[in-house]
């Protein structure tokens, strides 16, 4: 992506790139730190799928970084290892490398990079890659492309990890309104595997998509987000989701024809549900890997 995604102008940030929600919002920068502080946390750990023990491990790249919050707690935790983090929006990379600089983090770099074009990184050079909630900046048809280019710069043997999410599963009309708009909006513009818009579909192809670039010994680790009134993760839920249906409102309207004005009544009720005693919210996740076949 070039400059443009720094400035502000009169186009959507969907149309300025690929993804949904303008990167170097400054509303966008905390909401993508503070949840993967809560995906972590839910999902047990950095590498639950290894017991925490990175082995062998001594180079990861982590593609789409956003603003760094995986890659500086993986950078921090295992000094031993060499993180890199790709993004192409460049006021986001600076940020995450001036968070890496401020805590005195010289084990993790941070590059302006577009993971949609071939990557800039000769091949088998690294031991694992990550990747985060793809989903928001990814063409359907990128997947297999995209995976390809990252079996290209893993070492054989080395491993792949793929983190994403569904709709979610609540008691609030409102809540499930939003949720429905957004999938049809991501129907709309090519980004859903749902074969009718009514969901995204993206975790039950994870493992077919990997097949198809060439890994194998694929492996899952689904796991849920309780933000039910009362439950531990429900201040974070709540937090989150009322920044996220914001930041996506503009995309949503476009790409799904809803008017501003209802799409704000519904946001508004929504947000009051939430808060109510009887409320009940799951957020579906699933962790997938794969393994770059030995030559």
């Amino acid at each position: 992506m070039s400059d443009e995604c720094v400035r502000r102008g009169p186009r959507p940030c969907w149309e300025r790139g690929t993804y949904v929600i303008e990167a170097d919002d400054a509303a966008e920068l905390a909401r993508t730190m503070h949840l993967e502080q809560l995906i972590t946390r839910q999902l047990g750990g950095l590498f639950p799928e290894r017991g925490g023990d990175l082995g062998a491990v001594q180079t990861i790249l982590d593609v789409a970084c956003g603003p760094g919050g995986w890659a500086l707690a993986v950078a921090y935790a295992y000094p031993q290892v060499t993180v890199i983090g790709i993004d192409n929006c460049p006021a986001v990379v600076e940020y995450a490398q001036a968070q890496a600089w401020s805590r005195g983090l010289e084990n993790v770099e941070f590059v302006v990079m577009d993971a949609l074009q071939p990557l800039d990184f000769p091949d088998d050079a690294f031991d694992l890659v990550n990747a985060r909630f793809l989903m928001g900046m990814m063409p359907a048809s990128a997947w297999v492309p995209l995976l390809r280019e990252c079996r290209r710069v893993t070492r054989p043997g080395g491993s792949i990890r793929l983190t994403e999410a569904e709709l979610c599963w609540t008691t609030s009309p409102a809540f499930e309104q939003l949720s429905a708009w957004l999938a049809r909006a991501f129907w709309r513009k090519g980004y859903s595997f749902s074969p009718d818009g009514r969901t995204l579909g993206i975790t039950a192809v994870l493992g077919q998509l990997l097949r198809s670039a060439g890994w194998c010994n694929i492996g899952y680790r689904p796991f849920v987000v309780d933000f039910s009134t009362g439950a531990s993760a429900q201040t974070g839920g709540y937090q989150h989701f009322m920044v996220f249906w914001r930041l996506v409102q503009e995309f949503v309207c476009t790409w799904a024809e809803i008017p501003a004005e209802i799409f704000e009544r519904c946001y508004q009720q929504a947000m009051a549900e939430l808060l109510l005693d009887e409320f009940c919210g799951l957020w579906f996740h699933l962790l997938t890997w794969g393994e770059n076949p030995a030559a």
